[in-house]
């Protein structure tokens, strides 16, 4: 952002931990990949999809949903495994297909900073999850400098022409060197897309959602604190794997943040309250719904919680981390009675009732700089998760009716006390190699629908899933918590004089045990299977590389860089020996950036390969591989920035690995595929400053 002349904005004191100003492992660990503005706003250019940032990062897929709610990936492990941040908080998925994940409720545009650990976690940065940490954090408050007024503010709008999408962000800022005021909101508004190869619309793909926060900022010294309310609401958006279309979701969230720095070291607080009311129904193409048609499905859902953390220099060498934190989840899912239906009343269907889920997490973490460039991290944490739920009761079905007695007879209370560690070192061997390595002992509890999902009918059952695969699932009252035990191996070479070329690979392995799979139960007469959450034990293994290479950096001819990532990755049910659900198969990007003056330049190719093993227990699509042409540019003048891109140029019909069935299309056809990737569309995007 840009601010009036005369007024430049004042930067936050930070804490100076170390003085040798050698770099954390924190700050920049090799397992993790902190996207910069550049690439950030590629992403923005081909998706309002905030999870659609980390696309391009090593080690990191998509579970392909809705328009705006893709379920990231790392290291072949998804969702609930992978502990999503915004803005200090994990905000858990308030429906049984968990189509409002995290990154749902934030606009790319709104994204200051955006940060995904694969491999070794470090426990500050998240408990109760196996896999990384996709950590997201909006634009602090702005303030001017000592007796200035600062008044600024940006504007952006995007055009995609496949599926007719519409795009429009906005922020401004009135600020002193005190107080400051942020005004920020933004809106996408989409159809449905058209498969490439001129195979028609994909239907249940379309989308429309807008936003509004409020943040108050209050600045004093070394002190910082922050107030943000906002709201979120997106009246429809499709789910073409899915038995159910989201028809309304609106989350309304208090977020407050306190940061401050002391001759001891540093604090920072959080607190947050959020409540999500969600509705699921089918949207017009794939029938509609009205007062007798249909299946209505309700969620409400309260979050609340805090966390805090200190950090304290230990001398020169050493640092010291300990952190609290709390996070209550409340949560309801009822399915109201369809008028004159023999199958979804009388009554009402409750699937949830009074769910509970609380997470109270401690932990210490202790950075040790041994020489300049030798650094150790070493993290202890506890969680202990309490959940618990109410009696539910059936619409009727006879099938239903004896599982809702037989589940409300059981006990549903649960406590586990999860233990994790981390344990990681970081070797400068020399100039031009670095080593990073370790172990980490990650813990995760099921969520409220593995434990207590209970009906037993199909369509029930079939209501229940996160997966896109079109089967049934049913809870386990009976389930463990996951316990992960991750080895992780990072090797860095680089340009030893300067930043012309950088190489990485990292290795790493897996073994899971009580993951939380599944066991078939029964056979549907369409195919699909009703399938039970069970513990089995389990191992990921995979590389992730990546490297760059400056062609050339001169004023006649601007600065030219290839860059590429190829990811590999499978996973092993031990105990079916089938392959694990949603690996992504081997892929990689081929890219090349060029800067000239004001202008840019980016083209890529995808490659991505036969998705042959799959999970036979769900009956998981085998999908064809392909290779995708993407191309962008852009211009930078005074405050405004253009943007065009072109992606998939040739307009290739391909299949999404990570995609499932098409469901939507499937009711409406009854032709069963794997859900198709969209085909060739334009992007336009204009950005204005002031």
């Amino acid at each position: 952002m840009i601010a009036h002349a005369g007024a430049p904005t004042v930067n936050l004191p930070e804490l100076d931990v170390d003085a040798q100003d050698a770099p954390s492992l924190m700050d920049n660990p090799s397992t993790g990949t902190t996207l910069s503005e550049g690439a950030m706003r590629q992403q923005r250019l081909q998706s309002p999809d905030a999870a659609h940032l980390f696309s391009k990062v090593p080690g990191v897929s998509l579970y392909s949903a809705g328009g705006i709610s893709s379920l990231p990936a790392i290291n072949g492990m998804a969702d609930d495994r992978v502990a999503t941040i915004v803005d200090g908080v994990r905000i858990e998925p308030a429906c049984p297909n968990h189509m409002n994940p995290a990154l749902s409720y934030v606009s790319p545009d709104m994204v200051s900073t955006a940060t995904a650990i694969a491999g070794i976690t470090p426990v500050s940065m998240g408990g109760d999850s196996l896999a990384g940490t996709i950590d997201v954090e909006r634009r602090d408050p702005k303030f001017a400098r000592r007796g200035k007024i600062l008044f600024t503010g940006w504007g952006r709008g995007a055009y995609h022409s496949n599926g007719g999408g519409w795009e429009g962000a906005a922020s401004t800022t009135v600020a002193n060197d005190l107080l400051s005021l942020n005004y920020s909101a933004s809106y996408a508004e989409r159809g449905d897309y058209h498969a490439g190869g001129g195979e028609g619309r994909v239907r249940s793909t379309l989308y429309k959602t807008y936003s509004h926060s409020v943040t108050a900022g209050l600045h004093k010294g070394a002190n910082l604190f922050a107030l943000a309310f906002g709201q979120t609401d997106t009246p429809y958006e499709g789910f073409a794997n899915q038995y159910m279309d989201m028809t309304n979701n609106r989350s309304t969230f208090v977020n407050g943040k306190y940061s401050g720095v002391f001759d001891w070291g540093q604090l920072d607080v959080r607190g947050y309250w959020q409540r999500i009311d969600h509705v699921m129904d089918m949207l017009g193409d794939r029938g509609g719904h009205s007062w007798n048609t249909g299946m209505p499905m309700n969620d409400k859902s309260r979050l609340a919680g805090y966390s805090v953390k200190a950090t304290i220099p230990l001398g020169t060498w050493n640092t010291l981390r300990v952190g609290s934190s709390f996070d209550h989840q409340g949560l309801n899912d009822w399915w109201p009675p369809l008028a004159g239906s023999m199958m979804m009343g009388p009554n009402t269907y409750h699937n949830i009732s009074d769910g509970v889920r609380d997470r109270l997490g401690h932990y210490i973490e202790w950075e040790a700089r041994w020489t300049p460039k030798f650094h150790t991290l070493l993290g202890f944490r506890n969680d202990l998760v309490m959940m618990n739920t109410g009696d539910v009761s059936p619409y009727g079905m006879m099938m239903d009716v004896g599982a809702a007695k037989a589940f409300n007879a059981q006990d549903h209370r649960h406590t586990d006390v999860n233990f994790d560690v981390t344990a990681l070192a970081h070797w400068d061997a020399t100039k031009s190699f670095s080593l990073e390595g370790g172990y980490a002992r990650k813990t995760r509890a099921p969520n409220l629908f593995e434990r207590y999902a209970w009906g037993r009918s199909a369509m029930a059952a079939s209501m229940i899933g996160w997966f896109g695969d079109g089967n049934g699932y049913v809870g386990n009252n009976n389930l463990s918590p996951e316990i992960a035990n991750t080895a992780s191996l990072t090797a860095e070479w680089r340009d030893p004089e300067g930043q012309r070329w950088d190489v990485k690979v990292q290795p790493y392995y897996t073994y899971v045990q009580h993951y939380v799979n599944v066991n078939v139960l029964s056979r549907y007469s369409s195919g699909f299977n009703l399938l039970q959450f069970a513990n089995h034990d389990a191992q990921m293994y995979g590389i992730n590389a990546l490297g760059s290479y400056q062609a050339w950096s001169a004023p006649k001819w601007g600065k030219g860089v290839f860059s590429t990532k190829i990811d590999w990755v499978r996973g092993q049910d031990l105990q079916t020996h089938s392959g694990l659900y949603h690996q992504m198969p081997t892929n990689g990007v081929v890219a090349f950036d060029e800067t000239y003056g004001n202008w840019t330049g980016h083209a890529e190719v995808e490659l991505v390969k036969r998705k042959s093993t799959v999970d036979v227990l769900r009956a998981e699509p085998r999908t064809p591989g392909y290779a995708l042409l993407n191309l962008s540019a852009a211009y930078n003048w005074k405050y405004a920035r253009f943007e065009l891109g072109l992606d998939n140029v040739f307009n290739q019909h391909a299949y999404l690995p990570l995609g499932g069935y098409s469901l939507a299309d499937y009711k409406m056809t009854g032709r069963l595929s794997p859900l198709e990737m969209m085909g060739r569309s334009v992007n336009a995007s204009i950005t204005a400053s002031f």
